[in-house]
């Protein structure tokens, strides 16, 4: 019988990848007088919930999701973390 677990996934630039976005609110922060911050980088966060019949398997599962659709892996990391959730 398959459990039923929730993901938690960040997406973050590789530390060799410009971020503008990173940038730019750092740039902000500095005009505001929060002059203490060195740098930002700006990723996604994802939750999902998936069934799986293990946690290696939802975790093979995720890995291949991360890989072709929610990061580029070129240019991008991602890490997660999963939890077994009771079934409602």
């Amino acid at each position: 019988m398959a459990q039923q677990y929730q993901a938690q996934i960040y997406v973050t630039l590789r530390p060799s990848v410009l971020d503008p976005a990173g940038v730019a609110v750092q740039s902000g922060l500095s005009h505001m007088g929060y002059n203490n911050v060195d740098s930002i980088r700006i990723g996604k966060y994802i939750e999902l919930n998936l069934s799986a019949d293990s946690e290696a398997a939802a975790q093979d599962q995720l890995n291949i999701v991360c890989d072709q659709l929610l990061a580029n892996p070129v240019i991008e990391n991602y890490r997660f973390d999963l939890k077994a959730v009771a079934l409602a």
